[in-house]
Formats: structure tokens, sequence, C-alpha cells
């Protein structure tokens, strides 16, 4: 396991629970593979040489940040015809054709991992990919000790799936870290919003989301889209991302419903 990230944390201990040995942990900061390999028994924490002395071992994942993999491929000293595999998103297969004496693979996880958050293997799609379909394969056979979710998919697809990963995660978290900070800041409990968070959600998972867009924006409310730019102006940079989805919105659900058409409700 190269590295011990966020990634690594969860995905190392799952690995060893699912009957699998972890040889070693190698991390850019001696502490974290320490910890990492503190809860995989059986696991030896590989100092900053680690990388010119890795144990024989079937698999090697490169658990790291995207823009560190290229880093720790030029750095570290795989045996010839050794089976690598990222578990980055974004990052192209493409990584490993500077390096013809390896076998390259991904091995994505489609989930948000953060710390002291564990999370439930069996339902985390698994998204692999190799260079030679035995290893392929192999990696599929890894995946599915994992999870019940498991898919080949190509580059361009799963490149094209992390960009949507991000809109479904990470940017909805921020729009929530916003709807938290309003609260606080009106001195009402951001527990208030958790009912109509999860029917969102709920929603959106058994319709099409743009079929069930609601809101001011959609229905060209302005005297309530005016009063809530006005809200914001001590926030401008929360008013420029306010202003920004709903001409997104708007411009997704089309023009206002007639004058006499009964506007929808919230």
């Amino acid at each position: 396991m190269l590295g011990a990230g966020r990634v690594a944390t969860q995905l190392g201990p799952a690995l060893w629970r699912a009957g699998h040995q972890i040889l070693g942990v190698w991390s850019r900061t001696a502490g974290s593979a320490a910890a990492l390999a503190a809860q995989i028994p059986g696991a030896q924490a590989l100092d900053s040489a680690g990388l010119r002395e890795l144990p024989a071992a079937d698999i090697y994942i490169l658990a790291v940040p995207d823009a560190a993999v290229a880093a720790v491929l030029a750095a570290v000293a795989l045996p010839p015809g050794a089976l690598a595999a990222h578990t980055a998103g974004a990052l192209p297969l493409g990584v490993f054709e500077a390096y013809p004496q390896l076998r390259g693979g991904v091995f994505y996880p489609l989930q948000t991992f953060s710390p002291g958050r564990s999370v439930d293997w069996a339902g985390v799609p698994l998204c692999v990919e190799a260079t030679a379909a035995a290893d392929e394969a192999l990696l599929v056979v890894l995946a599915r000790s994992l999870s019940k979710s498991v898919l080949v998919v190509a580059t361009p697809q799963r490149q094209a799936l992390h960009v949507a990963a991000v809109f479904a995660s990470n940017f909805t978290n921020h729009l929530l870290g916003i709807s938290d900070a309003l609260a606080r800041q009106a001195q009402v409990p951001f527990a208030l919003l958790t009912p109509l968070v999860r029917e969102t959600v709920e929603k959106a998972l058994h319709h099409p989301p743009f079929t069930v867009q609601t809101g001011p924006a959609v229905r060209h409310d302005n005297a309530t889209l005016d009063f809530h730019r006005a809200a914001l102006a001590a926030h401008p940079r929360w008013l420029a991302l306010y202003k920004e989805l709903t001409d997104s919105i708007q411009a997704q659900s089309g023009p206002p419903p007639p004058n006499n058409e009964e506007l929808p409700p919230l």
C-alpha cells in the first residue's frame, strides 16, 4: 500500500478484513505509514527509503493524491512486470505508459472518505481498468472481495464520472456548509433543514433531478430572488454563487410560466 491518507486508511484495513495480506505501507510521512500499518495485522511500515526496497507483492496500490502519482511512480523501485494500480478518479490509465516495465491498472472507489468515519465497502462502487485483460480480471476479483458493485470503466467514462461525483458530493457539501453558516448567523438550528435535505436527495435519486427542481429560481419568483440577493449582500462570494446557480437553474428549466398559470410550490 503506497499512501496512508484518507483512501488508504480505509482501503488497507478493508482489504485485510476481506482476507488479503497487506505486506507493507509506505507514506511520505513516516508517522502516517506507522499508524496505518498498526491497524493492519502483519503489515510493515516502510521508512522513507522504502520506495527503493519494496517487498514482492501481487499488487501495488498507489493510494496517493492524483498529483503525487507520477512522482511516486518515478521514485518507486517496483519489480519488472509488477502490477501497479492507482486509486484516482480523474487520472488516466495512460500515466503508466512511461513505465513499460510495469503493468498498469486503476482501482477507483467512488466514495468520499473522511477521518473518523467508516464506509460500508459492500456498497461502494469500485471502478477498475487495466492495460491487460488478465490484470483487469485480477482487479475485478480483488474489487469483488470488497464490494457488490464492481464495474470495468474506461478512462474517459471514469473521468466524466469523477466530474459528476464532484458536483454530487463536493459541491453539494460546500452548499450545505453555506446553509449551515447562514443558519448559525440567523441563530436557528441547522438541523431544521435535515428533513428538507433528505427529501431533496431521495427525490433526486428516484427521479431525473432536473425534472423535480423546485424553488424561487425555477418558478421565476423575482420578488423572492431579490430578497435573497439583498440578504446575501454581506457575503459577496455566496451572492455570486447564488446568482450563478439561479441563472443555471433558469437556463435549464426554460422560460417562466404564463402569468395566469399557478406557480408551483416550494
